[in-house]
This record gives structure tokens, C-alpha cells and sequence, in this order.
């Protein structure tokens, strides 16, 4: 038998024995075929990929190198805010650059930069792996190729880009040296405060040429590439704060692994707190605020990525309205900068910041903020801040979360009228912890409504009854309705967190009254309504904008029955007496913390929504300082300058405006526009009496009441008791934060000592311990 012969008789035979095998067998390949298969295939991907690697060439530098300023608009499009986004860059030598500063880089951002060849494939099947499972687009960059999108491309997330940087990096890693390209790297890098490369960063930062930059200071500055607008410990939030903390040990722990630094010095290291932020050319007044606002915004939002925003060369149209606008700060100067005399009293009348925002309820858009008196002497915006305590303000969150709830824990139902013990520093029962808050000035109120306890900010009644609701309620409460969940205060394990221990910005809290005044219906703030690009070849970039659908928070009846007795504290014995001058229907609700730290009023029409916060803080260390003595007074509340700023501010925007009616659906009788009180008639209406028994129906359709006065208990609370509101009695009592009815603020005695939160360390600073807030 020949060979060719055999070979047909055993091919004949395997055929045979493949027909004999089960059909499902007989599906599958051969391992000749399989083997075959694969070996073509991996010889057409080298063969492409041969092909990828000749074609794909080395492109010029992008565009970036004359990158053009950011213009700022206001809402109508055409009146400028501010231009920014000019490079802030000056390139230097790697000799330059400390050599532990590199190390530190190469261990923040690329522990394999000096073995791989420009691509590291494990980082990389990692990160397509995680964009397959459709968590977005992955990093798993190196070095090389982040130097190669900032220097040859660009930051786009798309799969044709992430091709092209793999290319073009393996040929840079052969055309030049690991230091040339690490020099790149820093020289083209954005590292926040407008600074691009690692020269402008150690001035933006230190104040220092590169070259005097520290072990410490180098390693946070590495820290920053990961996200240099959050990481800035100087504006950052508390969380933020944390995370960078992290990263920079990150940092200096991959140094010793790596062999750059002994465990020694490791440890002798001390975190390097950067100086305050410079600020930009041209920001100087409000433009500054506005813009880190939208900036802010376009950047949390995912709309756009801070190195792309920062490139330069965007129209930004904001959400933001002159008007409006310009009576915020108008408000401030009138209200308050006029009465203090720094000269006089430099130790209290210094130093003392406004955070204020304003927000279209049934839209979200931001129309005005207020974060400080001018960013060119103040860059920090207070609008943004979130680090001062808020205080009663919190209080319609207590009631929201008890509505929602319906029953207390021993079955009674809360209603607003529902009855409670309003003795001063009663013990509060079944909370995670000991608490029994003071009243103002010890006041015991006896057995009182919810709405009166609102009415009179009476701390004792709002402690328990959030504990009754369920402090995990009212957490969740206060975040649906629009309290970012990260922020500090807001932990059901402290009985404390009923009162305001909670730490969200004058932006956040605007945004959460919003809720109400939409009736439970929750837009996030936004400030920025239109953004796009011209590019150098006539293209234009349109980045989508987020949606703004509205989201439920809660229930209508809920939102409208705090409304409702919201507007209770705008009459002439609630804490926001003065906001009677606005002359509008109007719901808000007055703030005083512990220690007299900060103070608040937030309040809402039923077109719009604003808050402004009141604080003093130490230039230098900026801790907080008491408001006590501030133009001359004992003690600031709410009522006092911030309710007139509102006022004021309110009054301007609203000019020119038909008088809106709140439309609420709870069940009560709205009262007409006729018994709204006007401005100089603050007595023209008074709610009808209470009954003496508490409601037991639904908060949707229990009949709504005005205050009422303390019914008889069978054993009197000590202390004095206040009078029953009346329209023969409508002066206010002694309270919580109530306001004297002149036209200035006047002195108040101090409220009675409790324990005072920690003041913080800096505008990112954390919050203090959980305290009594009134």
C-alpha cells in the first residue's frame, strides 16, 4: 500500500468513527480545526496589528497649546459673567523636578512606568472588562498614555480614541526616554486651581518654584492628578478632604514598596497643608462665585470633565439671572455689611460671611447665590461650603419624616396638631443616645401642637418627635427631599441629628425647601442651561446636559402640610415675623446652632426658594467663631439678619411679579389673599383657635389649625408659660429665635449654656461633635 493510500484509508477512517459519535459530539470542532482556527485568527491580529502600528502615526501636539478662555454668561446668553480657561502653565526640565516628587508621581500614578513598554495589558483588560459590565468608561492608563491623550489627543471616552492613544504610546515609549516622557507627563498634566503642569501646581499650591517642592508636598501634588478639583483640601468637602488624605499615604506607602523611600521616613511624614487658593484674574466681585458654581455643577454632574472644562474655549450659558443677582448682594450690603463697624468692634463685626442661594422650585434652575462679599479677597465660596451646622431649619424635616411615619412609636398619630411635651431640657425616650436640648432661654412651653412648636422653634418637641418618626425616617427624609446623603450630621445613631446637627451648603438646603414648595416633587440645582465648543477646524462641540425631570420625595399632602405650617412661622408670633414685609404669602423656617456659630432663615414663595446662612470664621485658622456680639447684639437667631436679608433680597426679586397663593391640598381652609398681612399691617389676620384635644385623622385630611396656646396639663411645667397667640395678643413671646418686631435687630439675652459643637478647622473641615442646635 502506497503512502497516499494509507493517508486516504485513515482519513476514511476517522471520518467513520466521527459518523459514529453522537450527533451533539459530531457538532463540535476537531482540535485540528480548532487548532487551525485560532492560529489563523492570532495571525491576523498580528499581522493588524502591524499594520495599526506603521499607519497610526505620531500627530503634532493638540490644540490645547493655544487653548482658548471660558466665557460665563448670565441666563438671557448675552450679558458676560466672566472669561476664564487661559493655560496657566510654564514647562520645566525633569532635572527641575525633585526626583522624590517623581517617584512619588510614578507611585500614585503608575507603579510599573519604568519596567512597561508604554502599555500595561493587565491594566487594561481590567478596565475594558469593568466597561463591558457597563460601569462606564475604565482608566488602566499609564503614564505614557496619559502624556500621549494630554499632549497628541484628547480626554474623549471612546473605544477609536483608547486605540490610537495604545499606539501612539508604544511608539513615544520607543522614540524616547522614560524621563523625557515623565517630563512631558508633569509639564502637560492639570492639577486643579488652573494650573496646568507641575511648575504652575507648586505655585498654585506652596507659593514654591518646583524645585523647592518638599517629599510631602510632591506627594500631594501626585495626589491630585487622580482628581485635582475634588482633591484641593482647601475647598474640598469633608468626604473629599478624606479621600485625598488617602491617596496622598497612598502615595508615600508606594514609594516604600517600590524602594524610594525608607519606612523611616515614611513615617516622619506629615500631611503639607497647601495655602488658600489665589484667585484667577477677572473674578473679582461675584463673577468668581458664579462660576465655581456652574463649574461645579457641569463637573459633578458628568457633563464634562475638569482637565476638558479647564483646556478652555467653552460658551457657557448659566441659569443665573442679573437681577436677581445683583439684589442678593444688594440685600447683604443693606442688611447687614451697614450695620457692622469693624473699626468699633474688631472683635466681633470682622470676618462675618453670608452663604445664600436662590431656587426655582418648579425647575430646579439656580437663579442667584451669594458666596461671599468679593472672590478676589475671599476665593472661598460659602455658597458651596459644607461645614456649618443648620440648626432648626431642620426641624420641617422632623415633621415631613413624622407625617410620612403617621404614627409615633406608642400609636398615637402626628399630625401638625398632634400634642407634646415643650418643657425645656426634657429627657428625650427610646432615642440611640442621652439628649435632653433646652428651649431659648429655658422656656418651658407645656403640651403644645407641632405647628405651635414650629411656630415657636421649640426644641424639646421636635427632638422627641423626630425620634418618634424614626431617625432612619428622617435621614431618609431629608435626603429625598434633597440634603446630599454625604454630608456630615445626619446619623441615626445620635438622637442630636433631630435638631440640625447636619452640614449641608446654602445651595443644598435651597434645594431641599424647593421640594416643598414643588409640593414633594425634587429637582436637583442646576446652573448651567447650555455649553458648547467651537473647535480651530469649525466644528462644534454640544455636550448633552443632564435631564431635570422632577422626582417624587414625598407625598403632596406631606410637602403642603409643612408648607402649611411653614407659613405659621412667617406671622407675627413665629420666629420669621420679619419676613412679614415681603407682603407675600410666604413659608420658612428660622435656625440659631448651638453656641450661636451660624444662623439661618430659608424661606420660599410659591415661585421661588431662598436660604441664607450667617457665620463668622477665623481668617487664618478658619474655625468658626460665635455671632455673639455682632453689631453690637448679644445674640444672632435667625430671625434677625438673615430673615432681613431674605426679606430684602426677596422683595427685589419679586418686584414687578403678580402675588402668587400657595395651592395646598391638606385639607385646611386656605385663607384668602385678603388675609395675608401687607407690609406696615403685620396684625391684619389671625388663625382660628386650636381644640384642646389633639387631632387623630390623616395629615391629608385632618382640618389645619393656627398656633394655638399650651393647653392645662394635669401637672404645670415650672417656668413661665407663653401666652396664647390672639388678634387682641399677637406680640411675640419669649422663644426660640424670636425676633424683636423693630425695624433693626435688638439685643437679646444669651441663651442658656449647652454643649457647643468643635468649631472646624477649615472651610473643608469636618463638622463638630453632634450638639444641642436651636
Amino acid at each position: 500500500m502506497t503512502l497516499s493510500t494509507r493517508r486516504q484509508a485513515k482519513r476514511a477512517a476517522r471520518r467513520e468513527a466521527r459518523r459514529a459519535l453522537p450527533l451533539w459530539r459530531r457538532m463540535l470542532p476537531t482540535w485540528r480545526i480548532t487548532l487551525g482556527t485560532l492560529t489563523t485568527l492570532l495571525l491576523l491580529a498580528v499581522g493588524a496589528f502591524a499594520v495599526l502600528y506603521v499607519i497610526v502615526p505620531v500627530p503634532d501636539p493638540n490644540a490645547h497649546a493655544v487653548a482658548q478662555n471660558n466665557i460665563y454668561l448670565y441666563a438671557d446668553g448675552t450679558t458676560e459673567i466672566a472669561r476664564t480657561g487661559a493655560v496657566n502653565r510654564t514647562d520645566v526640565t525633569i532635572d527641575q523636578i525633585p526626583l522624590q516628587t517623581q517617584q512619588a508621581v510614578v507611585s500614585a500614578e503608575d507603579r510599573t512606568f519604568y519596567q512597561n513598554r508604554g502599555i500595561d495589558l493587565k491594566g487594561m483588560l481590567r478596565a475594558g472588562w469593568n466597561t463591558l459590565l457597563g460601569k462606564g468608561m475604565q482608566g488602566g492608563s499609564t503614564i505614557t498614555q496619559q502624556y500621549v491623550k494630554n499632549y497628541y489627543l484628547t480626554q474623549d471616552q471612546t473605544f477609536e480614541r483608547k486605540g490610537r492613544e495604545l499606539f501612539i504610546a508604544l511608539k513615544v515609549d520607543q522614540q524616547r526616554s522614560k524621563n523625557e516622557i515623565l517630563a512631558g507627563y508633569l509639564n502637560s498634566s492639570y492639577f486643579g486651581r488652573g494650573a496646568y503642569g507641575i511648575q504652575s501646581a507648586a505655585h498654585a499650591y506652596y507659593g514654591i518654584d518646583v524645585s523647592q517642592l518638599t517629599l510631602g508636598q510632591g506627594a500631594y501634588l501626585a495626589s491630585l492628578l487622580q482628581a485635582p478639583s475634588l482633591y484641593d483640601v482647601r475647598t474640598a468637602t469633608p468626604a473629599n478632604r478624606e479621600k485625598a488624605v488617602a491617596r496622598w499615604n497612598y502615595a508615600l506607602d508606594g514609594m516604600v514598596q517600590l524602594g524610594f523611600l525608607t519606612t523611616a521616613d515614611r513615617n516622619a511624614s506629615t500631611f503639607p497643608e497647601p495655602i488658600d487658593p489665589q484667585p484667577a484674574t477677572g473674578l473679582a466681585g461675584q463673577a468668581g462665585y458664579l462660576v465655581g458654581v456652574a463649574d461645579d455643577y457641569l463637573i459633578s454632574s458628568g457633563t464634562i470633565d475638569a482637565a476638558t472644562l479647564k483646556a478652555g474655549g467653552w460658551r457657557i450659558t448659566t441659569t443665573f439671572e442679573k437681577p436677581k443677582q445683583d439684589a442678593f448682594v444688594k440685600a447683604v450690603q443693606d442688611e447687614l455689611t451697614g450695620e457692622l463697624d469693624p473699626k468699633a468692634r474688631p472683635t466681633t463685626d470682622t470676618d462675618v460671611r453670608v452663604a445664600g442661594a436662590s431656587v426655582d422650585p418648579a425647575t430646579g434652575r439656580v437663579v442667584a447665590v451669594y458666596g461671599g462679599s468679593d472672590y478676589a479677597k475671599q476665593p472661598f465660596n460659602d455658597a458651596l461650603r459644607q461645614d456649618n451646622q443648620i440648626g432648626s431649619t431642620f426641624k420641617p424635616i422632623d415633621l415631613a419624616a413624622g407625617l410620612i411615619a403617621q404614627h409615633t412609636v406608642d400609636g398615637r398619630p402626628i399630625t401638625t396638631e398632634t400634642r407634646y411635651d415643650g418643657t425645656s431640657e426634657r429627657p428625650v425616650t427610646g432615642g440611640p443616645t442621652p439628649y435632653a436640648p433646652p428651649n431659648e432661654d429655658g422656656v418651658d412651653y407645656g403640651n403644645i401642637t407641632l405647628r405651635y412648636a414650629m411656630v415657636k422653634s421649640v426644641n424639646s418637641v421636635y427632638a422627641q418627635e423626630g425620634v418618634d418618626a424614626g431617625l432612619a425616617r428622617v435621614r431618609d427624609t431629608a435626603v429625598r427631599l434633597g440634603i446630599p446623603d454625604s454630608v456630615r450630621g445626619m446619623d441615626p445613631a445620635n438622637t442630636s441629628m433631630t435638631l440640625g446637627t447636619a452640614t449641608p451648603s446654602a445651595l443644598d438646603l435651597a434645594g431641599a425647601y424647593a421640594t416643598l414648595a414643588n409640593h414633594g416633587q425634587a429637582h436637583t440645582p442646576w446652573s448651567v442651561q447650555k455649553l458648547e465648543r467651537v473647535n480651530p477646524g469649525g466644528a462644534v462641540d454640544v455636550p448633552k446636559m443632564p435631564d431635570h425631570r422632577a422626582t417624587d420625595a414625598v407625598g403632596r399632602n406631606i410637602a403642603d402640610s409643612v408648607t402649611d405650617v411653614l407659613r405659621d412661622v412667617v406671622s407675627p408670633r413665629g420666629t420669621g415675623a420679619a419676613a412679614l414685609d415681603l407682603g407675600r404669602p410666604a413659608a420658612g423656617k428660622t435656625g440659631t446652632t448651638d453656641a450661636n456659630l451660624s444662623a439661618w432663615f430659608v424661606g420660599y414663595t410659591p415661585e421661588l426658594t431662598t436660604a441664607v446662612g450667617l457665620f463668622r470664621e477665623n481668617p487664618k485658622s478658619h474655625a468658626k467663631e460665635p455671632l455673639a456680639g455682632t453689631a453690637g447684639l448679644t445674640r444672632i437667631n435667625g430671625g434677625a439678619f438673615p430673615t432681613k436679608i431674605w426679606t430684602d433680597y426677596m422683595t427685589a426679586a419679586l418686584s414687578g411679579t403678580p402675588t402668587q397663593q400657595f395651592d395646598l391640598q391638606t385639607g385646611r381652609t386656605d385663607p384668602g389673599p385678603d388675609s395675608w398681612p401687607t407690609t406696615g399691617a403685620p396684625t391684619s389676620s389671625s388663625p382660628s383657635p386650636t381644640p384642646s384635644t389633639a387631632v387623630t385623622a390623616a395629615p391629608a385630611t385632618t382640618p389645619g389649625h393656627a398656633p394655638s396656646a399650651p393647653a392645662a396639663t394635669d401637672q404645670p411645667a415650672p417656668g413661665p408659660r407663653p401666652t396664647a397667640p390672639s388678634p387682641q395678643n399677637p406680640q411675640p413671646t419669649p422663644s426660640q429665635e424670636q425676633p424683636s418686631p423693630s425695624s433693626r435687630p435688638t439685643q437679646t439675652r444669651p441663651a442658656r449654656p449647652s454643649e457647643p459643637p468643635t468649631a472646624t478647622a477649615g472651610p473643608s473641615g469636618t463638622a463638630g461633635s453632634p450638639a444641642p442646635v436651636r
